[in-house]
């Protein structure tokens, strides 16, 4: 059935609907996944072109255990030519759960009676931030529902307070968001705070179960929230992220969905989402969702390397909802961000809370509780290198920029080597002593990776200055 977008107009609202169910199930029901035409579209994807809507159908239809192995192979080998064996690290800070819509699935809709709401103040928030400096994260995502009182201006203040507050040698470096839908002249004030990705997550692209999960408030409006980062870059801000909540409708339409919005930006920006998100539902207060859009761990994985082979140089988030069991699989995909010490409820960061999860006091429950020394650790375990580079971001390198010079060649200059500087400052500050050692042999591991000696004893001559007690190097 062809999207009608009038059924969900609101007045006044320009439609620009850039999604068609129908044409997305058309795709789905008509491509063949022969062994053939699968490693023809993985080789294609390693040679680091996006995916078409038909390419990544194939991928999607390819029911062989033996082609979902090489999917995922694929993705893998993807993964480490585009990004190496880098994964970034950031943490989530909640700063107001007042909410007007009445989403199904989330603990902050509105008919929630037994939320309790909050908006933190000017000194809680710094003293959040404060305690996440000195667990040492440097990159943080601001979390608002939907509210008056989360205006543009007040986003905006937010974030300037949160890059002035340095405690000791700890800064934040960037700060992105996950807000509400603004308007071309909000994103143009949130943009001048300095703010990194703009997340508008779509929840699900199918409109008809969109409309039966969004029951009311201004997330009702399928069309504003589709087009809403269309707005942000014609504001200017060339960052921006997408994601879709996995178990609203059919998992394979959702990942159509997504790679549609990726070429869409693409298309007409020149640059695609900075990063896409691929959250699962979890528990929340007072939640009865069906399960008839349930994904299982097999398939969460499965279109985890089909988004990895779709879009090659697009950032993907692998956050806390999911089990470190769950997380250290995914994680081998093409996942290059993570959360580390996620902690939920306001507050709860500079109070040491969380160690028991309260559903009436946060979005929903988490399975990685786990500190981030305790996930850093287990990254290198497993040969994966800790980042929290900022680089790009602070010198410019964003947007249709960014495209233009990742390149082979890019992830050995910049990517690799500001990973191991940044992880260098968290082990002569933050580590414990077994995570120290094991992050000095990592660094030393994988200096083999920059070939240009030119850069090598630049990274070398950094590293040392870090030790004798500078911060904040980079190139």
């Amino acid at each position: 059935m062809k999207f009608t977008p009038e059924k969900y107009r609101i007045p006044d609202q320009p439609l620009q609907p850039f999604i068609d169910a129908g044409e997305i199930w058309d795709f789905l029901q008509k491509a063949t996944s022969s062994p053939e035409r699968v490693r023809t579209i993985i080789s294609k994807s390693l040679d680091k072109q996006r995916l078409t809507l038909e390419e990544t159908a194939v991928l999607i239809n390819a029911d062989d255990p033996e082609l979902i192995e090489q999917i995922k192979e694929g993705a893998l080998r993807l993964k480490e030519k585009v990004y190496g064996n880098r994964i970034v690290l950031f943490a989530p800070l909640y700063i107001g759960n007042k909410c007007i819509n009445n989403c199904q699935y989330c603990g902050f809709r509105t008919d929630n009676k037994e939320a309790i709401r909050k908006t933190l103040s000017p000194d809680e928030i710094r003293a959040e931030v404060e305690a996440l400096e000195d667990n040492g994260q440097k990159r943080l995502i601001l979390v608002f529902g939907e509210h008056p009182e989360y205006s543009a201006d007040f986003i905006a203040q937010t974030v300037r307070s949160v890059y002035t507050t340095k405690k000791g040698k700890g800064e934040i470096r960037r700060v992105n968001i996950n807000a509400a839908p603004l308007d071309i002249e909000g994103f143009r004030t949130v943009k001048q705070a300095g703010i990194g990705t703009y997340q508008v997550f779509q929840e699900t692209y199918h409109p008809e179960a969109y409309y039966q999960y969004h029951l009311a408030g201004k997330k009702r409006d399928y069309v504003n929230r589709l087009i809403s980062l269309d707005k942000a870059q014609e504001a200017g801000i060339d960052d921006v992220g997408i994601g879709a909540l996995f178990g609203l409708y059919d998992w394979r339409f959702e990942v159509l969905g997504l790679v549609r919005h990726a070429n869409h930006l693409e298309a007409c920006y020149n640059v695609g989402p900075h990063t896409i998100s691929f959250p699962r539902i979890k528990d929340a207060l007072s939640m009865n969702m069906p399960q008839k859009y349930h994904v299982n761990d097999s398939d969460f994985g499965r279109l985890v390397a089909i988004l990895r082979l779709a879009v090659p140089y697009t950032g993907m988030i692998l956050t806390a909802r999911e089990s470190p069991v769950v997380r250290k699989e995914v994680m081998k995909y093409g996942v290059s961000q993570i959360d580390g010490g996620t902690k939920l409820e306001l507050g709860a960061y500079s109070r040491s809370l969380n160690e028991q999860q309260n559903l009436n006091r946060e979005q929903f429950f988490i399975n990685d509780s786990r500190s981030l020394d305790e996930i850093i650790e287990e990254l290198l375990n497993e040969d994966f290198l800790p980042s929290f580079c900022t680089a790009c971001y602070r010198l410019g390198r964003t947007g249709e920029h960014f495209m233009e010079i990742s390149v082979p060649g890019f992830i050995h200059q910049y990517c690799t080597p500001n990973a191991m500087l940044t992880l260098a400052e968290y082990l002569e500050d933050y580590a414990s002593e077994p995570v120290k050692e094991k992050g000095w042999k990592a660094i030393e591991a994988n200096q083999h990776k920059i070939t240009n000696e030119k850069r090598l004893e630049e990274l070398r001559a950094k590293l040392q200055r870090i030790r004798n007690g500078e911060r904040d190097l980079y190139f």
